[in-house]
């Protein structure tokens, strides 16, 4: 049954910005319980009285418990290196029973340079290939019997090393997400494995983008 307090956190939980604003205590309750006296009634089918809804925000928790806040912000401070790699492409295409194929086409040509951004993406039902612009020919070439559904240029990646053990700390990606939200910052693509963490930006974002991950350690 749907209680006051459980629209409050629902609504908070879908925001990174109420949730961000209620943490810090900047955000005025009179003022916002107004603004969601409305979505809470239609929620509830009833109306309700906005006292109700300030005593249910004031009284809102993260879900996140101590420990876990703990252990996050013990992460954060252990942060390795910040990666920063530009002008990077996406391409998106439909899987088929070719395409690991045409995949290993393009592993061929760029085996022997180790510098280069590659990143290799299988979907249920598409593909994504992340790589050098200076490597889009390759790309194009290799899979130019697939269907192509998508291309994004002028990308940057911004990549960090996790500690050993992030895996199992609760709400460690949900930190990082609502921080770049909080800052506008619009996410192209993630890419991840066990211990690296890649954020795919717009090139015009990636100064404020790499601002946001760095000061995690702060």
């Amino acid at each position: 049954m749907k209680t006051i307090a459980s629209c409050v956190q629902e609504i908070v939980m879908s925001s990174p910005f109420l949730e961000e604003g209620l943490s810090r205590q900047i955000i005025n309750f009179s003022a916002l319980a107004k603004d969601l006296n409305k979505p809470i009634s239609i929620m509830l089918k009833k109306p309700v009285k906005e006292g109700a809804i300030m005593m249910a925000l004031r009284r809102y928790n993260q879900p996140i418990n101590i420990s876990n806040t703990i252990r996050s912000k013990k992460v954060f401070k252990n942060l390795g290196d910040i990666t920063v790699r530009s002008n990077l492409s996406d391409f998106t295409f439909e899987n088929s029973k070719t395409l690991i194929h045409s995949h290993s086409q393009v592993l061929e040509k760029i085996s022997d340079n180790h510098q280069i951004f590659y990143a290799f993406t299988r979907g249920i039902f598409e593909t994504n290939i992340v790589i050098s612009s200076l490597e889009k020919e390759t790309v194009l070439k290799a899979f130019k019997n697939e269907t192509q559904t998508g291309l994004q240029d002028k990308l940057s990646a911004i990549s960090v090393n996790l500690p050993k053990g992030n895996s199992k700390i609760t709400g460690l990606y949900y930190q990082i997400f609502k921080r770049l939200a909080w800052e506008n910052v619009t996410l192209y693509e993630v890419i991840s494995t066990t211990n690296e963490f890649t954020i795919l930006v717009e090139d015009h974002l990636v100064d404020k983008a790499f601002s946001v991950i760095k000061r995690l350690k702060d």
